[in-house]
């Protein structure tokens, strides 16, 4: 039996309440994926793809050199705090692994995402106020 929305916002309630800072649940046809707070400063971000072979084009070289910072969880991507707020990176924007570039959304609650590796911001491949799947690329960062 699927979880219903009114079912995942009786697991998130139970969540708030609780002293959890992430939580995975999976079932036949639903996945689950919870981070509250700083949590997501402690995750590990999505590793940028492996090294491009010799007979490749070079374009495919420069991406696979690229640190590709990817949504933690499904959710409306933000890259400021607040409307009207200044961006927390922007393209050029020197960054440490653990240096705050955006927050993802899900149901009222924010997740910090973190840069990941310390570099600087390249490409910024989200949309601000967007919805983000798992996965998804967020910001490009040329390490240093």
């Amino acid at each position: 039996m699927p979880l219903s929305e009114d079912d995942i916002r009786e697991i998130l309630r139970l969540i708030d309440e609780s002293d959890l800072d992430e939580l995975r649940i999976e079932t036949g046809e639903l996945s689950l994926h919870v981070v509250r707070g700083n949590a997501a400063d402690r995750r590990a971000t999505v590793p940028a793809p492996a090294p491009a072979e010799e007979t490749a084009e070079a374009p495919a070289r420069i991406e696979a050199e690229l640190h590709t910072v990817a949504a933690p969880i499904l959710g409306t991507f933000y890259r400021a705090e607040a409307p009207g707020a200044p961006p927390f990176v922007d393209v050029g924007t020197r960054v440490e692994a653990d240096t705050t570039v955006c927050l993802i959304e899900v149901m009222k609650m924010m997740s910090a995402v973190p840069a990941g590796r310390a570099g600087t911001v390249v490409e910024i491949v989200a949309e601000n106020a967007e919805l983000v799947e798992h996965g998804a690329p967020l910001f490009r960062v040329r390490p240093s």
